[in-house]
């Protein structure tokens, strides 16, 4: 689900939430919300949690201006309802698109009710902010610049070429251009990486091609389609700072703190590690409805070895497992 902070800027008349905040950031925060396909709220610093089609009156409060303790008991009221709103909120993916009060009023709450808190825009400026939502791939049907509709042989066949591979550093060079769109991805290892992996997991495992995944598929059961891109996948996600929005980036961390002898992921040392050591191959594809069929053919022909879902069971998955259970809470 996701959450859009209020904003200063309002209507001076009751009208539905949606239509109150009337600023650049908050019509871009809904229009993205909106076009998500999963339930959206408004996070209100006088109102709590607040349905989008609520009628309430402008108002003049601002939640970093509250004391601390005002705050504490806002997140509380606002974690509170939203369990009540959704049927509880354990294992769901919160995305939190507010300023840094109104995240660390609810942050707390939200990891006691054993869910994940994600928060795409952390660390932007206002115009970075401003900029990001424009750029995202929109819900229509116009086919993304650079992607492909071939089948899983070739697709594989791609994902497999070295010479597409770039490093983290040149992911993040380039920028999002050509990847925000749906689509498939490959991470390597080098070999001094692998000879990490191995140690960790205690089992043989070679440099090259460690994982595959996908980015943006219509969801199975809702048939909605994701709002979700290459981009935002390896750059918002792998190479973040949070193990617990990435399977890969956990796997990754899990073996490492085995290597190191820590009880727990650290994720400096792990985004460092991800830096030196790998390298991404990122395929655009258009077909959103069918690429989760994709990626299923596509895993059992690489067969890559650090992937869990989908994959038969061997003793490096069963390491693998093991290891997350110990470090990657």
């Amino acid at each position: 689900m996701v959450l859009v902070g209020c904003v200063k800027s309002k209507v001076d008349h009751p009208a539905q939430a949606r239509e109150l905040y009337t600023s650049a950031l908050f019509r871009k925060a809904r229009t993205y919300a909106e076009s998500s396909g999963v339930p959206w709220f408004i996070l209100s610093a006088k109102h709590g949690l607040v349905a989008p089609s609520q009628v309430i009156e402008p108002y003049e409060l601002h939640l970093s201006s509250t004391t601390r303790s005002d705050r504490v008991a806002w997140g509380e009221r606002v974690v509170a309802d939203l369990a009540s709103s959704l049927g509880g909120i354990e294992g769901k993916t919160i995305e939190v698109h507010a300023g840094a009060a109104y995240v660390e009023a609810i942050r707390a709450g939200i990891t006691a009710a054993a869910a994940t808190l994600f928060e795409p825009l952390s660390g932007l400026t206002m115009g970075e902010r401003l900029a990001w939502y424009p750029s995202l791939r929109s819900i229509g049907p116009a086919r993304p610049s650079g992607a492909t509709s071939v089948g899983p042989n070739e697709l594989a066949s791609r994902l497999r070429d070295l010479e597409a591979a770039v490093t983290p550093d040149e992911l993040l060079g380039r920028g999002r251009s050509g990847l925000d769109c749906p689509g498939l991805y490959s991470w390597w290892v080098d070999d001094e990486g692998a000879e990490d992996l191995a140690r960790g997991l205690g089992r043989p495992l070679a440099p090259g091609l460690i994982y595959a995944g996908l980015a943006g598929a219509t969801r199975s059961r809702s048939r909605r389609r994701s709002t979700n891109t290459l981009w935002g996948r390896l750059q918002g996600m792998h190479l973040g700072t949070r193990s617990d929005f990435s399977t890969f980036r956990r796997s990754l961390g899990s073996i490492l703190a085995e290597v190191r002898g820590t009880s727990g992921i650290d994720e400096v040392h792990l985004s460092s590690w991800m830096h030196e050591h790998l390298r991404v191959v990122a395929v655009p594809v258009d077909d959103a409805d069918g690429l989760d069929g994709l990626e299923s053919d596509v895993l059992a022909e690489l067969d890559p070895p650090l992937n869990l879902a989908k994959m038969p069971k061997n003793g490096t998955r069963q390491r693998l497992t093991e290891l997350r259970k110990l470090h990657g809470k």
